[in-house]
């Protein structure tokens, strides 16, 4: 059963801008992974960049006081900003060779570090088109509770 938002839960406007231009190494990815679940919880790795309008409203969805909640029990996550496509586009290759552009992109792996949602992990790129509900619905679909 999916926990519902609260009707007052919004994205706040202007959306926030998670990502910090920082060049991410396969090593911080993987290092990323195996702390998080030595924390019981589930790694999400977030590839976006705040030109994006669909990876803002993400995070904004995040921000919300029950996605919030929720994923602070159970997940932890890693912003990773690819920039104009000139920064840590190479890591894309970590989850699936065949991607070469195109954000936000997430991958929600268990607690053993299996990406989950290998097959949807484009799903945000509209994110403008879903409600804050979908959103929350897409990740609680791949969140277990601890």
């Amino acid at each position: 059963m999916n926990i519902s938002l609260n009707l007052n839960e919004t994205p706040s406007n202007p959306h926030p801008e998670p990502f910090l231009g920082i060049k991410v190494s396969l090593a911080e990815i993987q290092e990323f992974i195996q702390q998080t679940i030595k924390l019981n919880k589930q790694p999400i790795i977030i590839f976006g960049a705040n030109w994006c309008p669909d990876a803002r409203l993400l995070e904004g969805v995040l921000l919300l006081p029950s996605v919030k909640k929720f994923l602070k029990t159970n997940a932890c996550v890693f912003h990773i900003d690819v920039g104009n496509y000139e920064i840590n586009t190479e890591l894309f290759n970590f989850f699936d060779e065949n991607i070469k552009e195109g954000i936000p992109r997430i991958f929600i792996m268990d607690r053993q570090g299996r990406v989950l949602n290998l097959h949807e992990n484009d799903k945000m790129r509209k994110a403008r088109e879903l409600t804050s509900q979908d959103i929350f619905n897409y990740l609680q679909q791949f969140i277990v509770a601890a």
